[in-house]
C-alpha cells in the first residue's frame, strides 16, 4: 500500500486475491493463541484498526475484488476499502464468524459495518456468524456490485471468472479514481428512513434493549462474546468514533483471554483435525453407497450421501417404509429449495441419483454398504449375511449402530477385514458428527475408506476402537442414568431441562431423552448396564420400561417426558408421568441435591467415563474425545469437551467432587486412575 501511496503514476488500486475460493479468510488465530496477555491481543487489534483505517483515508481509491471466502479479518478489510465488488458464485461468502470462535471483530468491524448495512442487519451478521452469499450481500449493501461467473473456455471456469472480476474492478477503479463513477450509494426510502430512525438514541436504545434480551435468553449468560460486541457497537454510536475503536480493541484483548474463547477455538482447531484423513487416501474411491432401512437414520444417511454426488441406494423391505425415506429425502432438499441454496432443477437431478428399492439389485455395484436396520444382533446378522451373498469383494461393510459391538455384528462375516461402524447422530442431516468405529481386525484401507466417505458427507470425523457403547453412547449412559436418579429423587422434568441447560447444554437433559427415544434409551442401558455392570447404574431402569409400556417413546409417539403437538412450541409436562415418578419415588439426600450439586453430578459421571475411555485406548486422543462429546452428545461448547473441562476446571477439582458423590451412592462416582493421575501432578493437562 505504501508503494501505491507513494508512486505518482498510480491513481487507483484493486486489491484481489489469487487463492482460488478465497479473498480473505480472516486473521490468523495461532497470532492470537501466541499472545500471553490481554495487552498484547489489544495492540494487535490496534494496529490492524491502524492499517485498514489508512486504506480508509486513502486520498487514492482502492476497490475490494472479492471471490471466495471473505470473512472476518477478511471482510473487515474489504469494508474499510471505497467499493467492493463480488463475483455472484456459491463460493463467495461474506461474514464476521468472530462470535464463534469467542471474540469479536477487531480491526474495525464492529465501527464500520452498522454505518454500512444499518444496526439490526450488523447485529445480525456479528451475533449469529452467519455467512451472507453475494446476492444477499448486494441487496443489504455490504457489496456494490456482482459479476456474474463465466462458464469454461481456453481456461477453466474459475480463472476466467477471476479474470473478468479483475477487469471489472479495475475499470471501477479507474472510473473511481477520474471522477466518472461515484462510490456513493444511492439509499431506498426504506433503508433512508431506517437511518433516520437509528440516529434517534431511544430507537437505538429500543434495538439495544431487545437484542440484549435475546442474547442472554440463548446464551444464558454463558458465552461473554455476544454481549461485549453489543456493547462495543453502542460505544461507537453514542459516544463518538474514538471511544468505539479503543473500546472494541479492549474488548478483543480481554475476550481472547476468557476460557470461554479458549474452548471455542480449541473446538475449532480440533474440527480441522477431524476433517484430515489420518488413514491416507483409500485404494479404491466409493462412488455407489447402498442403504439399508429407510427409516429416520437410513434416510438421513442416503441424504446426506446423494446430495454430495454419491450413487446411492436405498433399500427396505416394506414398501410403506421405503415411501416414508424417500420422502424425508425429497423434504431435507427441497428445504434448501425454500432456503435457495439449491434450485429445483438442482434438487431434481440430485435425486436423480437416488434409487429406492425392496431387492437387493444392484448391490453387485456397491463400494460400501452402510446398514441402519433395528437394533437387534439377530437382524443386524441376517442383513449381513445377505449382503455378503450379493456385494463385490472389495465393498465395505458398515453398521450404523449406537451400541452393539461391531466385533459381535462381524463374528458371522466372511471378511471381517471389510466390516467397520459408522455410528452417525439423528438428525443426520443436522447433526455433525460421525463416529467411526473399527475392530482389531478391521484393515487400514477399510478405515481410510469410511473416513473418507464421512468427509464427503461433510461430518466431523472420530475414529474409536471397538467396545459396549463406543465412545459416544458410553459417555451419555452414565449421565442419563444419573438424570433418571435426580428425576426420582423428586426432581420434575422441566426443572431438570433448566439445570441442565443453565449449565450450558444445547438441550435439556430430560428433552434429549424424548429426543433419543425412550425404548431405544431403554436398549441401550440394559446392553450397557450388562456390559459395565454397577459402574452404569444410578436411576431405575424400571422407571423407562414402564414408560415404554404406556407408550410414552418421547418425541415420536407424541408423549414421553413432555406432551408433544404439531406447530405448538411450548409443550406441557405429561401427566400421566406423575404415577410413574411417584411409584418410583426415592429420598433426596440434600448435601447433594443443590442445584449445582445436580449439575456435578450430571457432568462429573459424564466426565469420568470419557476419561475411561482415554485410559482404555477407546480414544486414541482427548482431540476427538472434546469433538465427539460437543458435536454428537451437545456437551457445553463453551467448556470446549470433556477434557477441556478438567483442564480448565482442574482434575484434582474433578476428583473431590467425584469422591464427595461416592460416599452417598457408591462406586458410580469412583475416579478413574487416569483422572487420579492428572489429579495428582498439578502440571499435568489433557491439552498441553
Amino acid at each position: 500500500m505504501n508503494e501505491i501511496w507513494a508512486n505518482e503514476a498510480v491513481k487507483s488500486a484493486v486489491l484481489i486475491s489469487s487463492k482460488p475460493g478465497s479473498f480473505i479468510a480472516g486473521a490468523d488465530i495461532d497470532m492470537i493463541e501466541a499472545c500471553k496477555t490481554s495487552q498484547e491481543v489489544t495492540q494487535l487489534s490496534q494496529d490492524g484498526q491502524k492499517m485498514l483505517e489508512k486504506i480508509e483515508q486513502s486520498p487514492k481509491p482502492v476497490v475490494a475484488a472479492i471471490s471466495g471466502s471473505c470473512l472476518g479479518g477478511g471482510l473487515e478489510v474489504a469494508i474499510a476499502c471505497h467499493y467492493r465488488i463480488a463475483t455472484k458464485d456459491k463460493k463467495t461468502i461474506l461474514g464476521t464468524p468472530e462470535v464463534l470462535l469467542g471474540l469479536l471483530p477487531g480491526a474495525g468491524g464492529t465501527q464500520r459495518l452498522p454505518k454500512m448495512v444499518g444496526l439490526p442487519a450488523a447485529f445480525d451478521m456479528m451475533l449469529t456468524g452467519r455467512n451472507i452469499r453475494a446476492d444477499r450481500a448486494k441487496k443489504m449493501g455490504l457489496v456494490d456490485q456482482l459479476v456474474d461467473p463465466l462458464g469454461p473456455g481456453v481456461k477453466t471456469p474459475e480463472a476466467r471468472t477471476i479474470e473478468y472480476l479483475e477487469e471489472v474492478a479495475i475499470g471501477f477503479a479507474r472510473g473511481l479514481a477520474n471522477r466518472t463513477v461515484s462510490a456513493k450509494r444511492s439509499k431506498g426510502l426504506v433503508q433512508k428512513i431506517t437511518d433516520y430512525a437509528m440516529a434517534l438514541p431511544f430507537v437505538r436504545k429500543q434495538v439495544y434493549k431487545t437484542v440484549e434480551s435475546k442474547v442472554q435468553k440463548q446464551t444464558k449468560g454463558l458465552y461473554p462474546a455476544p454481549l461485549k460486541i453489543i456493547e462495543v457497537v453502542k460505544a461507537g454510536l453514542d459516544q463518538g468514533r474514538d471511544t468505539g475503536y479503543l473500546t472494541e480493541s479492549q474488548s478483543f484483548g480481554h475476550l481472547a483471554m476468557t476460557k470461554e474463547s479458549k474452548a471455542l477455538i480449541g473446538l475449532y482447531h480440533g474440527q480441522v483435525r477431524c476433517k484430515k484423513n489420518k488413514f491416507g487416501t483409500p485404494q479404491r474411491e466409493v462412488k455407489t453407497l447402498a442403504v439399508l432401512g429407510a427409516g429416520l437414520m437410513g434416510a438421513g444417511i442416503a441424504q446426506v450421501s446423494v446430495d454430495k454426488g454419491l450413487k446411492t441406494i436405498l433399500k427396505d423391505t416394506t414398501q410403506q417404509g421405503l415411501d416414508r425415506g424417500q420422502q424425508q429425502v425429497f423434504k431435507g432438499l427441497n428445504g434448501k429449495v425454500k432456503k435457495k441454496s439449491l434450485t429445483s432443477f438442482e434438487r431434481d437431478s440430485i435425486l436423480s441419483n437416488m434409487t429406492s428399492q425392496l431387492d437387493y439389485k444392484g448391490f453387485d455395484k456397491a463400494d460400501m454398504v452402510i446398514e441402519a436396520v433395528f437394533e437387534d444382533i439377530n437382524i443386524k446378522h441376517k442383513v449381513l449375511k445377505e449382503v455378503e451373498a450379493v456385494i463385490p469383494p472389495h465393498c465395505i461393510f458398515a453398521s450404523n449402530t449406537s451400541a452393539l459391538p461391531i466385533n459381535q455384528i462381524a463374528a458371522v462375516s466372511k471378511r471381517p477385514e471389510k466390516v467397520i461402524g459408522m455410528h452417525y447422530f439423528s438428525p443426520v442431516d443436522k447433526m455433525q458428527l460421525l463416529e467411526i468405529i473399527t475392530t482389531d481386525k478391521t484393515s487400514q484401507d477399510t478405515a481410510a475408506s469410511a473416513v473418507a466417505v464421512g468427509l464427503k458427507q461433510g461430518k466431523v470425523v472420530i475414529v474409536v476402537k471397538d467396545g459396549p457403547g463406543f465412545y459416544t453412547t458410553r459417555c451419555l449412559g452414565p449421565m442419563l442414568a444419573e438424570v433418571v436418579r435426580v428425576l426420582q429423587e423428586g426432581i420434575d422434568p422441566k426443572k431438570i431441562d433448566a439445570i441442565s441447560t443453565a449449565f450450558g447444554f444445547p438441550v435439556g437433559a430430560a428433552t434429549l431423552i424424548d429426543e433419543v427415544g425412550v425404548d431405544v434409551a431403554t436398549h441401550v442401558a440394559e446392553d450397557l448396564g450388562k456390559a459395565f455392570g454397577e459402574r452404569f447404574g444410578g436411576g431405575s431402569i424400571e422407571l423407562f420400561k414402564l414408560m415404554v409400556e404406556k407408550g410414552f417413546l418421547g418425541r415420536k409417539a407424541g408423549k414421553g417426558f413432555y406432551v408433544y403437538q404439531e406447530g405448538v412450541k411450548n409443550r406441557s409436562v405429561n401427566s400421566g408421568m406423575d404415577e410413574i415418578l411417584t411409584r418410583f419415588k426415592v429420598p433426596a439426600k440434600p448435601e447433594v441435591c443443590t442445584e449445582e450439586d445436580i449439575q456435578m453430578r450430571l457432568v462429573t459421571r459424564f466426565v469420568n467415563e470419557a476419561a475411561m475411555c482415554l485410559q482404555e485406548g477407546i480414544l486414541s486422543n482427548p482431540v476427538e474425545g472434546d469433538i465427539g462429546a460437543v458435536f454428537g452428545l451437545g456437551f457445553p461448547p463453551c467448556l470446549g469437551g470433556p477434557f477441556r473441562y478438567a483442564d480448565s476446571y482442574g482434575a484434582k477439582q474433578l476428583v473431590d467432587k467425584l469422591r464427595k458423590y461416592e460416599a452417598v451412592y457408591g462406586s458410580q462416582f469412583t475416579p478413574c486412575q487416569l483422572l487420579l493421575d492428572y489429579a495428582n501432578s498439578p502440571g499435568k493437562k489433557f491439552h498441553q
